[in-house]
């Protein structure tokens, strides 16, 4: 008999932190990951070492997710007010001594060069989930205004960077938050309806609103440029329209069941532009065709499905609020992507999640997928 003295194996010590861990988003991911894995041999396959450099940054994100699952719900929620401020006051930085690439300024020398952006969108749900919580059992309509303002100031400080793609991740991220905080149908209709009234008027004017020397106002001459190669990408075909068009013929070449593994020509003979990053999924679409994007946005489904399942049975308000947040991320990210890379949405930096190239968003998507299982998690630990 062993004595009560002994010390348990370190098998019996680590077993236990792996009860924590959601089966069915566990599956969807490793899933993901496994496509993304599968499609970066391919496609990255004259990048040196792309794809060694996205199984590192996959396991540092799995990493992130396993420490950020033992995490209980209430620890995540006291950082929401720190991590926010700091958020904005690097934003704030950013915007008086940024560095600037490409034409934007986005990143910050603090030691090491950061993205301030990419903070916000754990942030912003975290601090907007915070605040409904404060106000459980007594929302006035005054309670939606200072989360409007909460949600406006960094995705303001974003736009002006420029970066639409990261504002429109964070904005979405917040406006779920709100949503499912209880704002009225009434608030959201007439934005939507306002919304397409301006999509209709710019087809039904786009040649007069995308003639040369006509300028848009808010938006940046490159916001607007991308807008009107969406409804014309044969405007400049060799150009801005060039993304868009071989996009979409990569995504046609593959058919049903696509060209084959490692047999995309659009893909190997260099057409598709960022074919590792923003436009992956044209290079999955061609080697594994319809059928294999079906299987994709299935796995995508179901990754929302569940986090939405894990926020419907999440015990506090702050839980389900975050949690469904959370869930909206993943679909935002998604949606965006493929919808840029088929040419019904405008061309904006929004990565393809698991799938493409970039250890920032990897360890988001890392952090993001932690906050899910750790409020799994705590709904055992309550039922228990």
């Amino acid at each position: 008999m062993a004595s009560v003295f002994d010390k348990p194996s370190v098998w019996r010590r680590i077993v236990p932190w792996f009860h924590g861990f959601d089966g069915p988003l566990a599956f969807a991911v490793f899933l993901l990951a496994c496509a993304g894995m599968l499609t970066m041999y391919s496609s990255g396959f004259d990048h040196g070492t792309r794809f060694e450099d996205h199984g590192r940054n996959m396991l540092i994100a799995a990493c992130i997710m396993f420490v950020v699952a033992q995490v209980p719900p209430q620890r995540l929620m006291a950082l929401a007010v720190p991590l926010y401020i700091a958020g904005v006051a690097l934003l704030v930085a950013v915007a008086i001594f940024g560095i600037t690439k490409k034409g934007a300024r986005r990143w910050i020398n603090i030691g090491i060069t950061i993205q301030p952006s990419e903070i916000l969108k754990i942030a912003m749900p975290l601090m907007l989930a915070w605040w409904f919580q404060k106000r459980e059992g007594q929302l006035r309509p005054l309670d939606f205004g200072v989360a409007a303002i909460l949600l406006g100031m960094p995705v303001a400080l974003i736009m002006k960077q420029p970066d639409l793609g990261t504002a429109l991740l964070i904005l979405a991220a917040g406006m779920s938050v709100i949503f499912y905080a209880g704002m009225s149908w009434k608030l959201v209709i007439p934005p939507v309806v306002l919304g397409g009234i301006g999509v209709a008027l710019i087809v039904a004017f786009e040649p007069t609103l995308c003639a040369d020397g006509v300028r848009w106002p808010v938006l940046h001459d490159y916001q607007q440029q991308r807008i009107c190669t969406l409804l014309d990408p044969t405007r400049d075909p060799l150009g801005k329209g060039f993304h868009i068009i071989q996009g979409m013929i990569a995504i046609g070449s593959g058919g049903l069941t696509g060209v084959g593994f490692m047999k995309g020509t659009q893909t190997h003979l260099e057409f598709i532009p960022e074919r590792t990053t923003d436009f992956i999924f044209a290079a999955f679409s061609e080697e594994f065709g319809l059928l294999g994007n079906l299987c994709l946005i299935v796995a995508f489904i179901f990754l929302i499905l569940r986090g939405l399942a894990i926020a419907l049975d999440a015990p506090t308000l702050f839980s389900r609020l975050l949690a469904g947040s959370v869930s909206m991320i993943f679909f935002t990210y998604a949606f965006v992507n493929m919808g840029m890379v088929s040419g019904i949405l405008p061309v904006v930096g929004v990565p393809l999640p698991f799938i493409s190239y970039g250890g920032t968003a990897m360890v988001t998507l890392g952090l993001a997928v932690g906050i899910l299982m750790a409020i799994a998690n705590s709904k055992r630990l309550v039922q228990s």
